[in-house]
């Protein structure tokens, strides 16, 4: 007799959401999916660093960009710092140019409007985990918009390596993630980057992200 067995893979969720109804809402909703386990809810940073027992595994992060002691955009170096491999989900209300950007080059794999519907909410944690990311449409627009104020003119100099850095850098990975995924020691990686800066005329990242999506790479 022959009996197949269907595990069903719990996604590990953590939130840091300082508005009350709004972190009642995402913990009430997330918590009815069978495939979705919320392990770690705060509602500022400082209790997310302090949080006891800390998480042994987290998926990914809900996070707010705009909390009251350290901001949204402030935390993530913090969170990866203790997640390396945690997937962080902005959720804000904010859809300025820069809070955009700042997020992205920060590490942030996804930009979600408050706006968006609660149902739509596990479609993107879904994309996300299979390795995808996404922005509202509303912010995705803003994206385009911004890109479309200046011609591209794309950069054909680049050697097929460096692409592949640009690409781990604009995915949020970190220098030595680039180097493991490269096969490359950390200070190669480093010299790739000084070079790829100095080819597009740029010296931080967050132009480097603008260049890349605007098409010029």
């Amino acid at each position: 007799m022959h009996f197949e067995y269907n595990f069903m893979e719990i996604t590990y969720i953590g939130l840091i959401e300082d508005d009350k109804a709004t972190h009642k809402s995402l913990v009430s909703f997330l918590e009815i999916n069978p495939d979705i386990k919320v392990v770690l809810d705060c509602y500022n940073v400082k209790d997310f660093l302090n949080h006891h027992p800390f998480p042994e595994h987290l998926d990914l992060m809900l996070l707010d960009i705009g909390l009251p002691d350290i901001s949204g955009i402030e935390a993530i170096p913090l969170i990866k710092k203790k997640l390396p491999q945690v997937d962080i989900v902005m959720l804000t209300s904010y859809e300025e140019d820069e809070k955009i950007f700042e997020a992205l080059c920060a590490g942030a794999c996804a930009y979600v409007s408050k706006r968006t519907p609660l149902s739509k909410l596990t479609e993107i944690i879904d994309i996300i985990k299979k390795g995808g990311s996404y922005m509202s449409p509303s912010i995705a627009r803003k994206v385009i918009a911004h890109f479309n104020l200046s011609p591209s003119q794309k950069n054909d100099n680049l050697s097929p390596r460096q692409i592949e850095i640009i690409k781990l850098l604009v995915d949020g990975h970190s220098y030595s993630d680039i180097a493991d995924k490269c096969y490359i020691s950390i200070n190669t990686v480093r010299s790739h980057i000084k070079n790829i800066y100095a080819e597009l005329g740029v010296n931080k990242k967050a132009d480097l992200i603008k260049k890349y999506f605007r098409g010029d790479i």
